[in-house]
C-alpha cells in the first residue's frame, strides 16, 4: 500500500489514526470562535483541525436557488457567501494550530483559496463535491503536497478516474475517504465497508468523513477496518445558527469519539496470536491436563479409571491431554500419587 506523511505523522494502516477535526465554517465568522473550536480539538486529542476555506463567486452560480436540507430562506449563493473565512485568518490560525500542538488544515474549493492556503497546510483536503473537478486536481498537485479526498456522492469508477488524474499529476501522496452527502448521515447509510473497499481497489490509505451524529459507532468502527484517518465535524454547540452545527460533535462527544478511537486501536492489537503475559496464571494453572485420579502402584496400567484430564491448579501439570490416547495402556514406571500430573518419564512403555 502506498503510504505518505503529514508532518511527522505516517498515514499507513499500522500507525495511529489520523483524526481531524473538521471546524469547517462553524466559526461562523468569528476569529474567537474559530480559536475555541481549535481549543476543543486539542483537548480532546484531535490530530488536526480543519477549517474550509472558499469564495462563493467561485463555486456557485448566483441564481442557483435554495437547499432544500437548510432551514433557511436565503439562496444557497448568499448563504456561503455568507459562511467565507477572510483570507488574512489563514497565518492566525496556523500559528493557533501550532501553539495548541495541531496541524492546521483547510478545504479549498478553488484554485484561488488554494494559493492562499499552500504556505501554511501540510496535506490538501478535497471535499466529495470538488473530487471531479479534475483541473483542480491538478491544481493541487503540483503544490506537491499529499491529498486526502473525499468520495461522497461519486460512483466508484467516477473515482477511479480521480484518482488516476492525480497520479499522472503526481500527487506527493494519496488517501480516500468513505463520505456520505447527506446532513446528517442515518447511520443505516454509513456504509462504513467502503473503507475496505477504497483500501483493497486502489492501494491507498483509507478513511472515514462521518456525518452521522453517533460520535463512536462509524469512527470505531472504521478504524477496526483500518481506517488510516477519521474526520468528524465539530461545534461549540449544535443549537448555533449555521447549515453545518446541527449534525456536529460538541466537544465532549468530540472527546468520547477520540478515546473511542483510540481504544479500538488498543483494542485491535498486533494481531500475533500468543499466550500474554496476563494470561500466565491462568496458562499454568487452567489449562487441561493429564493426571491420576487415584493412586496407581508401578507396574499398574493406566485407564480410564485411574487417569483424568483435568485443570492441575497449584499442581505440576501432567501431559497434554491431545496424547491423551497414547498414555492409555501404558504401564506405571513407579508409585504416581492421586492428583499427581502424569510424566512422561513415569512411564515405561509411552513414547511421545
Amino acid at each position: 500500500m502506498d503510504t505518505f506523511e503529514i508532518g511527522d505523522r505516517t498515514i499507513e494502516p499500522n500507525s495511529p489514526t489520523f483524526v481531524i477535526a473538521e471546524a469547517g465554517s462553524n466559526h461562523n465568522g468569528e476569529f474567537d470562535l474559530a480559536t475555541d473550536l481549535i481549543d476543543a480539538a486539542a483537548s480532546a486529542g484531535a490530530d488536526a483541525v480543519k477549517f474550509q476555506t472558499f469564495r462563493a463567486e467561485d463555486m456557485y452560480v448566483r441564481d442557483s436557488g435554495e437547499v432544500e436540507y437548510l432551514d433557511d430562506d436565503r439562496s444557497i449563493y448568499e448563504i456561503i457567501e455568507s459562511m467565507e473565512m477572510p483570507y488574512e485568518w489563514i497565518p492566525r490560525l496556523h500559528e493557533y494550530c501550532q501553539e495548541q500542538n495541531l496541524y492546521f488544515m483547510s478545504t479549498p474549493f478553488d484554485e484561488r483559496s488554494a494559493d492562499e492556503l499552500a504556505e501554511y497546510v501540510p496535506a490538501w483536503k478535497v471535499a466529495s463535491y470538488t473530487s471531479g473537478h479534475h483541473p483542480f486536481l491538478r491544481h493541487l498537485a503540483s503544490t506537491n503536497k499529499p491529498v486526502i479526498m473525499s468520495t461522497g456522492a461519486h460512483e466508484l469508477a467516477e473515482m477511479r478516474e480521480s484518482v488516476e488524474v492525480l497520479k499522472q499529476a503526481s500527487a506527493d501522496g494519496l488517501a480516500l475517504l468513505q463520505c456520505v452527502a447527506a446532513y446528517p448521515t442515518p447511520l443505516s447509510d454509513i456504509n462504513v465497508r467502503v473503507v475496505s473497499t477504497l483500501a483493497e481497489e486502489f492501494g491507498v490509505p483509507a478513511g472515514l468523513s462521518d456525518h452521522t451524529l453517533d460520535p463512536v459507532t462509524a469512527p470505531a468502527t472504521a478504524v477496526a477496518l483500518g481506517a488510516c484517518i477519521v474526520e468528524k465535524h465539530v461545534t461549540l454547540d449544535k443549537t448555533m445558527e449555521g447549515p453545518d452545527h446541527e449534525f456536529a460533535l460538541e466537544p465532549d462527544e468530540l472527546d468520547a469519539m477520540v478515546s473511542a478511537v483510540r481504544d479500538t486501536e488498543v483494542a485491535l492489537g498486533s494481531g500475533d496470536k500468543r499466550v500474554l503475559d496476563i494470561e500466565r496464571e491462568l496458562y499454568e494453572k487452567a489449562r487441561r491436563a493429564i493426571h491420576a485420579v487415584t493412586d496407581i502402584e508401578a507396574g499398574d496400567t493406566l485407564t480410564e479409571d485411574n487417569i483424568a484430564v483435568l485443570r492441575p491448579g497449584e499442581r505440576e501439570a501432567g501431559i497434554q491431554p491431545k496424547h491423551y490416547e497414547d498414555v492409555l495402556g501404558t504401564t506405571a514406571a513407579r508409585r504416581i500419587r492421586e492428583g499427581e500430573g502424569i510424566q512422561p518419564e513415569a512411564l515405561l512403555d509411552y513414547d511421545s
